[in-house]
């Protein structure tokens, strides 16, 4: 069944790689942020079944913005991708409810199963 996915990630082309991936796989991108702040807002709007959140981003970091987003919405699915030298705030992310993760640079196959798995609960 298709989500409607936030997708959140302050690298433009980021976004489009990662729109490219989930509209492949027949889900709706229903949004797109460029920080954490944009993204809460948009979370609050459009409640997306679930949110891909990078952690590394300008005013509002994905941290924050997960912790913002799961404080509202308990069962909020997010699905952190940030890069490898990112190992402890992806430690903290998962400890705060993200509910997978991808690392960057990622193959394809990799977002696909995170999606999945979510999706699969």
């Amino acid at each position: 069944m298709p989500s409607r996915v936030l997708v959140v990630d302050d690298a433009l082309f980021m976004r489009h790689m990662i729109k490219n991936i989930l509209s492949e796989m027949g889900h709706e991108v229903v949004g797109e942020a460029a920080d954490g702040e944009e993204a809460c807002r948009l979370y609050d709007q459009l409640k997306p079944d679930i949110t891909t959140m990078d952690l590394v981003m300008p005013n509002v970091g994905g941290l924050d913005a997960l912790k913002r987003i799961r404080e509202k919405d308990p069962n909020a699915k997010v699905v952190v991708i940030s890069a490898l030298d990112q190992r402890q705030p992806l430690m903290d992310a998962l400890k705060h409810g993200a509910a997978d993760y991808v690392v960057k640079p990622f193959e394809k196959d990799r977002v696909e199963e995170a999606i999945k798995r979510v999706i699969a609960g």
